[in-house]
């Protein structure tokens, strides 16, 4: 294995002329691997092939542009990190090739033995590096079958002409763009929430605005490019670009930092001068498990901590994240009350659940539990729906099923809790609330 794939590292910024249509994808453009199967996903392009009775095959997986470092070596080692053990077992560290320079990009590339559910392997990882971007490709394969295929497909990479001035490292655009905060009218009865500790909550085109005082929260919306398998500075660095840069100006002693820990939170902070009012203020944004992305918006530092007991610039990277309940908890601030208009259409809900069941004396597998469950609501004129709920439940092979139906008339209580006429037989009463 290592002497068929030592020639595939190599710039791989070679200019190629092929009579194949050469394809885009983010930043490159490529001659893709003729009768390939082509897989598209939101931050990555992935070509395959494979010979099932032989049991061999190759993938070639080419990831969106994320910010880089200006070291080529060190944006190898986070994409090893992040991508290639990820994504299979590697057992020893990568043998490295020589690295290639032209036009602005810097190429690293390494490769290893892998094996990943039973199948064995090598990974080959090519990182390019450039305009404080770094781009990388991943190959795995388990035959020499398709060297040639690989080799013309890294020959013909080019990359995009990149302005030395544009880059998606942490920065603010030459003219950034003007947001101000328009309550959004779309069509549900509620858009602002009061809650009794102080904090009001509004629904914005982009995000959910939560105020108190001078401290804002913003409670952005899922965005491409906010979430992708990264270090935390490089995935935090390309969400404060996307989410938080383009309103601001002047950005002063920006940091990132992280707590180690299974849940890992990310967060970013710095100075700017909001564009919109010409202020400075200081933002924190921050995001760990479900919360998404939080944006936390005072006048400075010290009011910051005042509000949320937190200091970024003293957390251990090994803290307990108690220190972060209370930014986590504005997350919940989503959240807005109902009105009977609102309830159109049809609403599903849907659960499975497995269960792997084993003799506690032997240690043999006796089988499998299963739990499925389909609910839904249809909502018509008049306060009026119809509901079913289907329940399977039971051993594979001896499983169990309930089909259960209703209609009649539903009514909004309080504007937080909905009641329906006949929910199995009898009326029933529900808490509820809408989210954006």
């Amino acid at each position: 294995m290592k002497k068929i794939f030592s020639f595939c590292f190599f710039c791989a910024l070679t200019a190629t002329v092929y009579a194949q249509k050469k394809e885009a994808f983010d930043i490159v453009t490529f001659t893709p691997p003729k009768a390939w199967k082509k897989q598209p996903a939101e931050s990555a392009l992935q070509f395959s092939k494979e010979d099932a009775a032989k049991g061999t095959y190759c993938s070639i997986t080419v990831f969106k542009a994320v910010p880089g470092t200006a070291n080529s070596k060190e944006n190898f080692d986070m994409a090893w990190t992040s991508l290639v053990k990820e994504t299979v077992t590697v057992s020893t560290p990568p043998e490295m090739q020589p690295s290639a320079a032209e036009d602005g990009w810097e190429v690293q590339s390494g490769y290893a033995p892998f094996e990943n559910d039973g199948n064995k392997g090598v990974v080959i990882l090519v990182t390019s590096s450039g305009f404080e971007k770094m781009m990388n490709i991943i190959i795995l394969t388990n035959t020499d079958v398709y060297e040639k295929n690989v080799t013309d497909f890294l020959e013909s990479v080019n990359f995009k002409k990149q302005n030395a001035g544009s880059n998606t490292q942490v920065t603010n655009p030459v003219k950034p763009e003007q947001v101000n905060a328009v309550v959004k009218n779309d069509g549900f009865t509620f858009t602002t929430t009061n809650f009794d500790d102080g904090w009001t909550s509004t629904v914005q085109e982009d995000w959910v605005e939560v105020k108190k005082g001078t401290t804002t929260v913003l409670i952005h919306y899922p965005k491409e490019g906010t979430v992708f398998p990264a270090d935390p500075d490089v995935l935090t660095n390309a969400a404060w670009n996307i989410l938080v840069a383009p309103r601001y100006s002047n950005l002063k002693n920006y940091k990132t930092t992280y707590i180690s820990t299974y849940n890992r939170p990310y967060l970013g902070f710095g100075y700017l001068t909001e564009n919109s009012t010409g202020k400075e203020v200081y933002v924190l944004l921050y995001r760990q498990g479900e919360t998404g992305w939080l944006e936390f918006v005072t006048t400075d530092k010290n009011s910051f901590i005042q509000q949320f007991k937190f200091d970024p610039d003293v957390i251990r990277w090994d803290s307990e994240t108690d220190l972060l309940k209370p930014l986590a908890q504005m997350a919940t601030y989503n959240k807005f009350a109902i009105g009977a208009t609102d309830f159109k259409g049809t609403w599903t809900s849907d659960f499975t659940g497995l269960q792997h069941l084993y003799n506690t004396y032997t240690g043999n597998y006796v089988g499998m539990n299963i739990h499925q469950s389909s609910q839904t609501f249809q909502f018509g004129v008049g306060n009026t729906y119809n509901w079913k709920l289907l329940f399977v439940n039971g051993t594979v092979g001896n499983t169990k099923y309930v089909d259960v139906k209703s209609s009649g008339k539903f009514s909004v209580l309080n504007n937080w809790q909905i009641s329906f006429s006949d929910i199995e037989g009898k009326p029933k009463k529900y808490d509820a609330y809408f989210a954006c």
